[in-house]
């Protein structure tokens, strides 16, 4: 299936800025931070992070897979890094969570089951983790004295229409409620949710990559009609950071990010290569949303991004707008097909550049 080159400009939509979201970090000079399901992508992007930026009392990776741990600990070395401890653990265990989280000051949940085809194919799996999961980090966090937790969310715990997405966002609700249900001494909960990330495993710029690098004579497209969101890893963890900073309880933090459909990307991967359509896999959607109308009434925008408010808490709102935040439109959403700032090639190379070079 022959297709035109992509296009270097963005004459119909604005080319998307470059955002770092990295002010105002929180800082994790002598904190002690446990990061669940710390050795996928963001984990130890955001372990490379602190042990470059920070000088953290404690930093716990905390994870199921002894083997990951043992390759991460390779890279970094708690003899090197002596804060460094690596648990092993599962947030399906309360218990274990519990123990994990004594003295622990911020927490960075990460782990989850993320694969949509497998959620889809290995529901209770995925419940129990990411569900379940959850509601042992709230537990767990309350019971210890966290101060602060960071849930990671995606883009398709917004109208959801696989498994994935539907225990995300229940996920999602349960760590929205979490700062009422811990009391006024209690963990500030939030979450961020963000789209797809440069670079991170299961991530369609890798697979592209590692095909062309193969010699393979086509690009397998799921449908040409499909749009992402697209964010690199160190957007991501400075979005997180950024986000713990400013959180006051039961906020979803949605950062303003670039989106391009999959066949842009094919092609400006493999702009020689032949595209092949193989058909949406089971849960997919043609294109995420990231605000839902249904939520564009308790969402607020800032320069960097858009915060969803919690119901329960009026006072969210008079904060942040007494700080500049403006409200979106009644109508408004934030969707990847309609997403003002679009990735061109060039701007795609960038990412893909400052994404492999660290």
């Amino acid at each position: 299936m022959a297709h035109p080159a992509p296009q270097t400009d963005c004459p119909a939509r604005l080319c998307a800025p470059h955002r770092d979201f990295t002010a105002p970090r929180i800082d994790l000079d002598g904190k002690t931070v446990m990061i669940t399901g710390g050795t996928g992508s963001l984990g130890k992007r955001l372990t490379q992070e602190i042990c470059q930026e920070f000088k953290p009392k404690k930093l716990i990776i905390f994870s199921r897979d002894e083997l990951k741990q043992y390759e991460m600990a390779q890279i970094f070395n708690p003899r090197e890094h002596t804060f460094l401890r690596y648990f092993i653990g599962d947030v399906r265990d309360e218990h274990r969570l519990t123990q994990a989280m004594r003295g622990v000051d911020i927490v960075v949940h990460a782990a989850a089951l993320k694969h949509v085809p497998i959620a889809e194919y290995n529901p209770f799996e995925c419940i129990k983790t990411n569900v379940m999961g959850a509601e042992n980090v709230v537990r767990a966090a309350i019971s210890a004295g966290v101060k602060k937790v960071c849930a990671l969310s995606t883009d398709k715990a917004a109208n959801p229409i696989n498994l994935y997405g539907a225990s995300k966002l229940a996920a999602d609700k349960i760590f929205a409620a979490a700062s009422a249900m811990g009391g006024a001494d209690g963990p500030v909960f939030s979450i961020v949710r963000y789209g797809n990330v440069v670079g991170s495993r299961g991530s369609v710029a890798p697979f592209f990559k590692k095909l062309v690098a193969q010699g393979a004579t086509q690009i397998p497209i799921t449908d040409p009609r499909m749009t992402r969101f697209w964010i690199t890893l160190p957007q991501a963890v400075n979005f997180v950071l950024s986000s713990l900073a400013m959180a006051r309880g039961g906020e979803t933090f949605v950062p303003k990010i670039p989106a391009m459909s999959t066949i842009d990307m094919a092609l400006s991967i493999a702009p020689d290569l032949p595209q092949k359509i193989i058909g949406i896999r089971p849960g997919e959607k043609l294109h995420e949303t990231m605000v839902p109308s249904d939520d564009a009434h308790s969402t607020l925008e800032i320069d960097d991004r858009y915060i969803i408010l919690p119901s329960h808490d009026d006072s969210q709102r008079a904060h942040y707008e007494k700080s500049g935040a403006k409200p979106v439109p009644d109508n408004f959403s934030y969707s990847s097909d309609s997403n003002p700032e679009v990735l061109d090639a060039r701007a795609l190379q960038a990412l893909l550049q400052e994404t492999y070079s660290k």
